[in-house]
């Protein structure tokens, strides 16, 4: 089918009808056709000359049998003004759906020719009116979108892709050459949202950073690994961090422990001795804090909050008679707080 033709197609589709409708969340336009099941050729296949856009015997063009339906990037289709120049390439998705793109925007993004699926030169003459060459990828539509959008430096966050689409996309980034960590650095459209669904599965977005050496990204994403049970890693999440990733994760545990440890320490400092309250008796607050400390030593967790802190050494105070030892305590208690809120969350 030539560029004429094709033009045609895709003005019939753009049209509103009641039979065909692109599928929600998918980034693709549909349109009539035959499939390309071949790993590279011509595209898209000449459609069948009898198909009649009008409805026959009461069925849809788009399901009169002998007719398929070809779905086609919304993004990346024949007519996209992405560049200058026409889309001389087309990528089809495992989900039967094609990418219509530019050879030299893909080379110059991809440091090993797309894992070597596109060649520097054409391997085949130039044909008239062909529109590219088909390469089938394993990639669904939904990843193949996110990767043909770092490709073109493009924001894909109007799709709202989910957070495994991302991570999926990202893999498939390092598989066919393009940098992740170009494209995955603070003030870039994937960093944003990487790290915004960050919460939703922390450990998983801290393997991934860690399997592409994403450091800017692990770092705010390890803030949220401090409620994580490090004993609940599998084997395959341990090999995917790596042990690098894996050593600073384990020193941002235990490295906190260790700070809430010193911080807790220091009982309330003495004050001089009045008629009311001499040393000995200021001894019982020492004693007091000693045990409650303990306690939240003992339990102790990376993400232990401030008010678990204060609920635990506060009520220390009920059992004080003096007002100059509830002072202190209340000081103490004050500056543990604040040293415990500049402890490093972080790797």
């Amino acid at each position: 089918m030539n560029a004429v033709e094709w033009d045609s197609v895709l003005q019939y589709i753009s049209e509103p009808s009641d039979y065909a409708s692109p599928q929600p969340d998918l980034p693709v336009a549909e349109m009539t056709g035959k499939p390309a099941h071949p790993a590279q050729v011509h595209t898209p296949p000449d459609s069948d000359t009898s198909a009649s856009p009008e409805p026959r015997d009461g069925v849809p063009a788009d399901h009169v049998p002998g007719n398929t339906i070809v779905s086609v990037s919304t993004t990346f289709h024949p007519a996209a003004t992405l560049l200058p120049i026409s889309p001389d390439l087309i990528f089809l998705s495992s989900d039967s759906v094609f990418f219509y793109v530019h050879t030299s925007q893909v080379l110059s993004m991809s440091s090993n020719c797309f894992s070597n699926l596109v060649p520097p030169t054409p391997a085949r003459a130039k044909i008239v009116d062909d529109l590219g060459t088909v390469i089938a990828l394993p990639e669904t539509a939904t990843v193949l979108n996110i990767v043909l959008h770092a490709v073109y430096d493009l924001s894909p966050a109007h799709y709202h892709p989910a957070l495994d689409t991302l991570i999926t996309a990202v893999d498939a980034m390092a598989n066919y050459g393009i940098s992740p960590a170009q494209h995955i650095a603070p003030s870039t459209p994937l960093y944003s949202l990487v790290l915004g669904q960050a919460p939703i599965q922390p450990i998983a977005v801290y393997a991934l950073a860690a399997a592409h050496d994403l450091y800017d990204l692990a770092v705010p994403v390890s803030s949220h690994l401090l409620s994580f049970a490090l004993y609940s890693l599998t084997d395959e999440l341990a090999l995917r961090i790596g042990p690098v990733y894996m050593k600073r994760l384990f020193f941002l545990h235990l490295g906190r422990l260790d700070a809430l440890k010193r911080l807790l320490l220091p009982p309330p400092h003495p004050h001089p001795p009045t008629q009311r309250c001499d040393f000995t008796e200021q001894k019982k607050l020492t004693r007091a804090w000693a045990l409650a400390s303990a306690y939240l030593a003992w339990d102790a967790r990376p993400d232990l909050s401030t008010s678990a802190m204060e609920s635990a050494l506060c009520p220390l105070a009920d059992h004080l008679a003096c007002d100059i030892c509830k002072r202190s305590l209340a000081d103490r208690v004050k500056q543990l707080v604040i040293q415990w809120s500049v402890v490093k969350r972080s790797i």
